[in-house]
């Protein structure tokens, strides 16, 4: 599982320049022969380290999320976008170090001949693995940005523009491809083995993370499709969720370069001092005595004293409080997808009159405790916490949304992308206006500035076909 191989001269083809695609055809380094093998844990480390990273260029979904706060340099939590091509960034990551690698390591998985050392069941395991770390890529592009290239994208020479398709046709094909991922899997046979960095060739565990990740596409649709998002779930419960925390979505780090977390390089190896914990989340933490305020924050205001800056202001990194100290730590685990979200989600299947079993109050107390285990807080202090009256699912204030999405966007620290996600469709808890901007928090991402220029006429249209390509604009499933 830590066994890490970077293999070199790897493909990078996503874009829509013709510069990008001539160069394949003088590649010294032969990407062709590139075993899928190399190419699934490239991928992998490639989603892993895109999704954890906090650094301004690539991913700012912590700030997005309102988790943490810019000391200096004020741009992101003011929701630029631009200045850094931090959506392009995102883009060209997904596209080009991700999902063409899967691709290409799938059909040359397709192409190898079944022979007695590499058995059909092996094979079809490995091809259905790819394909849900692709479903997991694909819906970071589409709940990022809306409408993309999908049915056209990853064709290289073949198609240099490729149309953007409607992001919910690219849903419904996301769920049927997931539903063939998981019944493929044979938890019986071997996968990749050591080869695989997130769950060591344990086919059981991608089958667990396959139908948990379905859940979570289906709870994205319960707003504008509740007959396909109540089917689907129903199909994810059966097919066999997560049950705790052994069973994460995780990339476990290692201690050395360049194969540690990446928030040990930005947080540490960087020498900088960008990043202070947010009021917003603070403020929400603090009245419930948040037992997991001294691992979520580092004590640098005194043992017990947790201070957030105000967001979209530049602010002191000396008068707030730091990013906790095992976000410190090189090895620390990159998450994904964990129990937590799994039993969230179970929770507001409940209020939503799907049979998954359990009451809404259940899973949110699994999660809330999820989440307190995940973090080391003891089972004495979870307990007390979910006791207290403004945190008990039977008296907290607000409708089953507000109290679901309070607790699961505190829960989602360390996961900006996520909280940003499920704050959006339960539009809770209320996050805080932008200082310096006075905008609200985004609701997608724009277009990257090269789309634009490189496959302008798609771009347009795909513009139009959202309601306009601005910050503001909701995607399909955000209709509250």
């Amino acid at each position: 599982m830590k066994k890490y191989i970077i293999a070199i001269g790897l493909i990078s083809i996503f874009s829509c320049t013709d510069d990008h695609y001539e160069g394949l055809n003088v590649d010294p380094m032969s990407p062709s022969d590139v075993p899928p093998t190399f190419l699934l844990t490239s991928a992998s480390k490639s989603l892993f380290d895109q999704m954890v990273n906090t650094n301004v260029n690539t991913n700012i979904f912590r700030l997005v999320a309102q988790y943490w706060n810019e000391t200096t340099y004020t741009g992101e939590t003011n929701y630029d976008l631009t200045e850094r091509n931090i959506n392009g960034r995102l883009w060209n990551e997904l596209y080009t170090d991700v999902l063409f690698d899967l691709k290409d390591a799938k059909q040359k998985i397709a192409d190898t001949p079944v022979t007695g050392s590499f058995p059909q069941e092996v094979k079809d395991n490995q091809i259905a693995i790819i394909g849900l770390l692709e479903v997991y890529a694909w819906q970071v592009l589409v709940d990022t940005f809306g409408n993309v290239p999908y049915s056209e994208a990853l064709l290289g020479l073949e198609n240099t523009l490729p149309k953007y398709d409607d992001a919910a046709t690219i849903y419904t094909d996301l769920l049927s491809r997931i539903s063939a991922d998981i019944a493929s899997i044979n938890t019986s046979s071997e996968s990749f083995g050591s080869d695989d960095i997130i769950y060591g060739g344990d086919s059981y565990k991608w089958k667990k993370f396959g139908a948990s990740l379905k859940l979570k596409l289906a709870m994205q649709l319960a707003d504008v499709n509740s007959s396909v998002s109540q089917t689907a779930v129903l199909e994810a419960v059966n097919a066999g969720l997560f049950t705790s925390n052994a069973d994460n979505f995780s990339l476990f780090y290692l201690p050395t370069q360049p194969n540690n977390n990446p928030l040990y390089t930005d947080l540490v190896l960087s020498n900088r001092t960008d990043f202070v914990a947010a009021n917003t989340i603070v403020d929400y933490m603090n009245p419930l005595n948040d037992p997991r305020r001294p691992h979520y924050f580092a004590e640098n205001m005194g043992a017990g004293v947790f201070i957030g800056a105000v967001y979209g202001n530049s602010s002191s990194y000396q008068l707030n409080s730091h990013a906790g100290d095992i976000l410190h730590t090189p090895d620390f685990p990159g998450t994904l997808l964990d129990y937590a979200e799994v039993e969230f989600l179970l929770a507001e299947a409940v209020e939503r009159g799907f049979s998954v079993g359990g009451s809404a109050e259940s899973h949110y107390n699994t999660a809330i405790s999820a989440s307190m285990e995940f973090w080391g807080v003891s089972l004495s202090d979870a307990a007390t916490y979910l006791a207290q009256p403004d945190v008990a699912y039977s008296s907290a204030p607000g409708t089953w949304k507000e109290k679901i999405g309070k607790q699961f966007w505190i829960a989602m620290y360390n996961r900006g992308f996520e909280g940003w996600s499920h704050w959006r469709r339960l539009d809770a808890p209320t996050l805080n206006i932008a200082a310096f901007s006075q905008q609200n928090v985004p609701h997608r991402y724009i277009y990257p500035v090269d789309e634009y220029t490189l496959n302008g006429e798609n771009c347009n249209a795909a513009a139009t076909a959202i309601g306009d390509d601005k910050l503001t604009t909701k995607l399909f499933w955000d209709v509250n």
